[in-house]
């Protein structure tokens, strides 16, 4: 089997994808016709290895894929990079030996999307688990669930009280169509509009014992999470990244016809010395991630940690310096520039934002633990 083209892919559903992006963020709309377009042309597998019948492509492939269609629709950049990193974990756990082969299989028999709720999942997660006969009921409530109008596995996690080990975390696949899982239909925000990162309820919701592919303490760090950040960040920042070069090549544009304005090349400028700084960060995240092989730890976490905060924040700031450099016209909603703006600052909320990336790495540089070893209550 031939690898993936992802490079002509997006030459092709770039254009479409531009086509309807205004109109897609006016009225808080799923893009479910990118979504098909991407089914079309096998991009959900297509970082599944060829031998289960997947596109092959590399993650630093992958990486650029999600770049490339976010300076044309960020919203369906980043919803896909949600989809790409549990796909990219269950790689990597395979290439070491570990479970991940039957989700890949999945995937690449039917070119399935998966979702996470991870921004909410972070080390403790929430919810309750009661066991049954045969497996758990899991009733929680997780928002940020990227693509899940179009999803059909969802990968999540629950709190789980263990009468004898203490508090835990399940981690476990369900079908997004299990008895009930409700959709609340509630994502209405500033920006990335288009992602359908909704909320979803769980109640009661049957998962057996054989779908429990984590089970680990609610305190500390684990080692997943060394996985989860190594694959995960770059290409959530590749989304960013490419919102932060389309606004600077609108700022470009637009800045050319005031070249006689002494200030315009200044701030121009200084648009140019963020957005390197934004391209240079996301570029080693992705050099660290090797195309997967890498080494997890909590080292290479905080890596990778510190590298998203300074790219969500110089993205940010590219895009604010575009809109100060355009100037008045960069205000109103039809030059694009206040879309990809808005669509920025939703970089700093995915896991970790800036404060708790400076405790986590601060507290590890110290010689402690990156995170507290006590549950919240």
């Amino acid at each position: 089997m031939m690898t993936i083209n992802l490079k002509k892919i997006a030459q092709e559903l770039s254009p479409k994808f531009e086509e309807n992006a205004e109109h897609l963020d006016e009225n808080d709309e799923f893009a479910a016709a990118n979504y098909a377009g991407l089914r079309e042309h096998g991009v959900f597998a297509a970082l599944v290895p060829t031998k289960y019948g997947g596109g092959g492509a590399t993650h630093s492939q992958m990486c650029t894929f999600v770049r490339t269609i976010a300076h044309v629709c960020p919203s369906t950049a980043l919803s896909l990079s949600m989809h790409q990193h549990l796909v990219s974990a269950a790689v990597f756990n395979d290439a070491a030996g570990r479970p991940g082969k039957k989700l890949l299989e999945k995937v690449a028999g039917g070119d399935i999307v998966l979702v996470s709720t991870g921004a909410n999942d972070w080390l403790e997660s929430n919810g309750t688990a009661i066991q049954v006969n045969g497996g758990y009921e899991v009733t929680t409530v997780k928002p940020f669930a990227s693509g899940s109008p179009d999803g059909d596995l969802l990968i999540t996690s629950c709190a789980y009280d263990d009468p004898e080990e203490g508090p835990q975390v399940l981690h476990f696949p369900v079908p997004l169509k299990a008895d009930g899982i409700s959709f609340l239909n509630d994502w209405k925000t500033v920006g990335m509009r288009a992602t359908g990162s909704q909320t979803l309820k769980l109640n009661s919701v049957f998962v057996p014992d054989e779908s429990i592919v984590l089970r680990r303490p609610r305190s500390g760090f684990h080692p997943v999470y060394g996985v989860i950040l190594g694959v995960a960040l770059p290409l959530i920042m590749s989304a960013y990244t490419g919102v932060a070069e389309a606004a600077a090549n609108i700022a470009r544009n637009k800045a050319a016809a005031r070249s006689g304005d002494p200030v315009t090349p200044f701030l121009v400028g200084e648009m140019e010395n963020l957005l390197t700084t934004a391209q240079l960060a996301h570029s080693d995240m992705v050099r660290i991630a090797n195309d997967l092989r890498f080494e997890p730890s909590i080292e290479l976490a905080s890596q990778m940690l510190v590298r998203k905060t300074i790219c969500a924040n110089s993205v940010i700031a590219t895009c604010e310096k575009a809109m100060e450099a355009v100037g008045g016209a960069g205000f109103f909603r039809g030059l694009g520039l206040e879309r990809r703006l808005r669509d920025a600052h939703a970089g700093q909320f995915h896991p970790l934002p800036e404060k708790r990336q400076h405790l986590f790495t601060g507290r590890l540089s110290m010689g402690l633990s990156p995170v507290s070893d006590t549950v919240k209550s």
